[in-house]
């Protein structure tokens, strides 16, 4: 493994392009050729400007992305969603997945949608959100309603927070930023990944945001100490420890995206020419992403893209254990979160370690295949450890349907990564904010529907499992 010899400074000279940027600007030529290229797209591509079909998964044929599969949802192919450009006429975060995928070319979109080899666990984070149906309360005075909500002593509008997600420079330049920008406007916190491209420095002073932390370990101590120091001294709220990422995900169909270690295929170079407007916003003008906040510490002959990122995960501390969380606990002043907890020995473990908040997780299905649906666990999680830890959970949220069911079945907010990164795609600020403004529609609409005038009085008596609605052996939550 290498080593850190030395921790220089986290200041970057802008005035230098990076290798892949410089690979990137290959002058009026490549120009050229991605204005022709993409009129040629514009010209056959249907529905670019209207209303279309959500676009189909990627080759081969057969392939469906699970969560979106008419099979699960039991919805018609033949139903089509908003492709446009207006986020006003995004009614659905699923609308604003249709308008990423206009917008995003094949192999950030596998970055994006895929998961690990089978995509088993992320199919299984949609099918367990609709495993459970509501059983509604009438003649409830629903005229007032209130979907806020207190977590770590602090008022949230809605029980959502931005998921710390990597790379996030590929859907939107700085998307860190824009995605920080939008949850300070909304009122939840922004968690920022050790994987992103904008410095802490800059996201961390978005006025009115509260700002929380994600660290990934790093098997040199100085680099996560640094790391958490800096966390620290930027005024982080909530520090989250990824525990699941130690050994990085078989993710086949991003993989089919490259032509080596060192490259992107043929097909994936055209499809990023066919699509300008990402194009010309990003790759042209800044080039393949820079992990800003942890490039420092790689050897200066692997600070390409491709390099970088091997490089970063040939760091990951493989020997991480419930000593080094006791170690970072003892260091960090603030609130701890664990993340990538999927059993209830762990999440008891650690609120006797003295965590503050688990979030239960799999990884949005990108790690281990075949792992449970975090929502899966959520009933027992919350009876093993009561009112002792704060639980947060992620997978597959993505409407205010989902987001009650979770808190009613245990939940003190959910973790929400594709469905704001959607939104982000779509239209930079504006399109993440709408992601948010959507769920919290649907929030405010679904507790009248459901007779709850508030989060605070969601409980499992509102749940039914499917199952159990059939007669199975499940029982009521």
């Amino acid at each position: 493994m290498d080593q850190i010899e030395q921790l220089p400074t986290n200041e970057t000279d802008p005035a230098q392009p990076s290798p892949d940027k410089t690979a990137w600007r290959s002058g009026a030529a490549l120009a050229a050729l991605g204005v022709a290229a993409g009129a040629l797209a514009l010209a056959t591509r249907p529905g670019i400007r209207g209303a279309g079909r959500v676009p189909p998964a990627f080759a081969p044929a057969d392939r469906t992305l699970g969560w979106a599969s008419p099979a699960v949802l039991g919805t018609s192919p033949q139903r089509r969603f908003y492709t446009g450009t207006n986020l006003d006429q995004a009614v659905t975060v699923e609308d604003l997945r249709a308008m990423a995928h206009q917008r995003l070319p094949g192999f950030v979109l596998e970055y994006l949608e895929a998961g690990g080899e089978d995509e088993a666990a992320l199919a299984r984070n949609i099918a367990a959100l609709a495993e459970w149906r509501f059983l509604h309360r009438s003649l409830v005075d629903v005229s007032h309603r209130d979907v806020s909500t207190m977590l770590f002593g602090r008022k949230m509008t809605i029980p959502v927070i931005v998921a710390p997600t990597g790379l996030n420079e590929l859907f939107w330049p700085h998307a860190d930023l824009r995605l920080a920008e939008a949850a300070a406007e909304i009122g939840i916190p922004f968690a920022q990944s050790t994987m992103s491209n904008d410095a802490m420095s800059r996201v961390a002073r978005v006025p009115g945001l509260r700002y929380w932390w994600q660290l990934y370990v790093f098997g040199p101590p100085r680099v996560r100490e640094t790391l958490i120091e800096r966390a620290c001294d930027a005024g982080c709220e909530a520090l989250i420890v990824t525990v699941d990422a130690q050994i990085y995900g078989n993710r086949e169909w991003h993989k089919r995206t490259t032509a080596g270690p060192k490259s992107l295929s043929w097909s994936s170079k055209f499809g990023a020419l066919t699509h300008p407007r990402w194009f010309a916003r990003g790759m042209l003008t800044h080039g393949m992403p820079r992990f800003e906040n942890v490039i420092e510490f790689v050897p200066k002959d692997r600070r390409g893209f491709f390099d970088s990122a091997r490089w970063i995960r040939s760091q990951m501390d493989r020997a991480l254990s419930w000593d080094t969380i006791a170690r970072i606990r003892e260091r960090w002043p603030r609130k701890l979160v664990i993340k990538g907890l999927l059993s209830i020995e762990d999440i008891a473990r650690a609120a006797e370690i003295g965590a503050d908040a688990v979030a239960i997780s799999n990884h949005g299905g990108r790690q281990l295949d075949w792992a449970v649906a975090p929502l899966d666990l959520l009933p027992q999680a919350r009876r093993a450890v009561g009112d002792r830890i704060v639980i947060l959970v992620d997978g597959g949220f993505r409407r205010g349907t989902d987001v009650i069911k979770a808190l009613a079945l245990g939940a003190d907010a959910v973790l929400a990564g594709r469905a704001v990164l959607y939104g982000v795609a779509a239209g930079g600020k504006d399109g993440a904010k709408r992601a948010l403004d959507i769920l919290r529609e649907e929030l405010l609409r679904d507790l009248g529907l459901l007779g709850v005038p508030s989060i605070a009085e969601l409980n499992p008596r509102l749940l039914v499992h499917s199952d159990y609605a059939r007669g199975g052996p499940r029982s009521l939550a």
